[in-house]
């Protein structure tokens, strides 16, 4: 069996829906296998006689980044399971090829070094950004040099030697929106990277939009878990023959039992994701109404993301609760909620946090699968422990794109059907 065999690459019928992919993609060879499960396949090494033939799919790979034909040689290279999971995200995405890593951040810095190598070391940026990837742009440690702009500014931003434009998209913890496809058309011949984590494919798929390059935290959604650590980055071809090489270079490969669990996760991706938005919206309305809460960010896309600033003391709010996890990270079956400002942008400087909208009275919380009486019932205990600082007057709910000047009603998760390869719109 070979490795493009273990991997099918097919296109899907235009015909499948989001739900159907996410349950076949990266699977539709296994009864001719006389398999039910995808194989997880631990090899680090694999056994050769044709050394010659060994040398020159080397050489091969080394010259174009392509794809291994024929059996695995070496783990670094190249790993059937998790090639499985590249193809399945790949096609949730609409994106021709995926390349995994072993966590977001890897994948980030690949991309980064791609374009560095290429003599494009300027990037453009729109805050906010996931903490470290704000700190890693920012800190300059793999010779990049950012400007930091709004969406309006970025056509006004870009150099000869910009080698990219990055987005977040419901941003990291605001859940400010953007709109893709006007940035896309800003960013002219520059590749535009999106930050898919928060959406996932389920709500959006910025390639439809003009993005080049997605990313995830696959630690997140796509797991779903909270029990895995990946990277994954939806591209072109040309784009991830240049990934699969930093990778080898580098070694941010992701391990194969990683890749075996987020290929289960993707199965149910748009189930959770469905469910946790249905659970998130109702929350993010009874937080809107709650006078303890002074702003509420849930964005009009829906999701299973609320923000919201309180009145009285956050970190009592998190002390209180308890059946609520109070973590970082997000994504799991289980609610988490945390302080940005303390862990998951702590990394950021104040000023920067504060220009991202990011305050120090701001929760950001992952809802999970419970049920929402039971998920309220704990916010609201633990609302009730922090004691308070301001009137309330101020309440408001909505989007957090313009810095939450215009509030918007808290939008509920759409209606509409959400997007599904070979199919328009989202």
């Amino acid at each position: 069996m070979t490795h493009q065999d273990s991997a099918d690459t097919t296109p899907p019928a235009a015909t499948r829906t989001l739900a159907t992919e996410a349950v076949h993609a990266g699977r539709e060879d296994l009864a001719a296998l006389g398999l039910h499960a995808a194989p997880l396949d631990l090899s680090t090494t694999y056994p050769s006689h044709d050394s010659r033939a060994e040398a020159a799919r080397l050489d091969e790979f080394a010259a174009t980044g392509a794809q291994l034909q024929g059996p695995p040689v070496y783990a670094r290279l190249d790993n059937p399971t998790v090639a499985r999971f590249e193809t399945a995200l790949a096609r949730l995405e609409g994106a021709e090829a995926g390349v995994a890593f072993a966590s977001g951040m890897a994948a980030l810095t690949a991309v980064l070094l791609v374009r560095a190598a290429q003599g494009l070391r300027h990037v453009v940026a729109v805050r906010p950004l996931y903490g470290c990837s704000d700190h890693l742009l920012n800190s300059g440690l793999l010779g990049t040099e950012v400007t930091w702009t709004d969406p309006a500014g970025i056509a006004d931003a870009i150099r000869p030697d910009t080698g990219l434009v990055m987005v977040e998209t419901p941003a990291n913890p605001t859940l400010a929106e953007i709109d893709l496809k006007a940035v896309a058309h800003s960013c002219g011949s520059v590749p535009l990277l999106v930050d898919n984590t928060f959406a996932t494919p389920v709500l959006q798929r910025p390639v439809e939009d003009g993005a080049r390059i997605v990313l995830h935290s696959a630690t997140k959604y796509l797991g779903g878990h909270g029990d895995v650590l990946g990277g994954v980055v939806a591209c072109d071809e040309e784009t991830a023959r240049e990934l699969r090489k930093v990778r080898f270079a580098t070694g941010g490969v992701l391990h194969p039992l990683a890749g075996y669990l987020l290929l289960r996760g993707l199965s149910t991706l748009p189930v959770r994701v469905r469910a946790q938005s249905a659970t998130a919206a109702e929350l993010a309305r009874r937080l809107a109404d709650d006078p303890r809460i002074a702003r509420v960010y849930y964005p009009r896309l829906g999701g299973a993301m609320v923000s919201f600033e309180v009145e009285g003391e956050p970190h009592e709010v998190i002390a209180g609760v308890r059946l609520i996890t109070p973590a970082v990270s997000l994504g799991s079956v289980d609610t988490l909620i945390q302080h940005p400002g303390s862990i998951s942008h702590r990394i950021v400087c104040e000023d920067d946090r504060r220009t991202g909208g990011i305050g120090e009275r701001l929760l950001r919380m992952s809802v999970g699968l419970e049920d929402v009486e039971d998920l309220w019932n704990d916010l609201d205990a633990a609302l009730g422990s922090a004691r308070g600082s301001g009137s309330g007057a101020e309440r408001r709910a909505g989007s957090a794109e313009e810095g939450a000047a215009d509030s918007a009603s808290v939008s509920a998760v759409p209606s509409r059907r959400l997007p599904e390869p070979g199919r328009a719109g989202r």
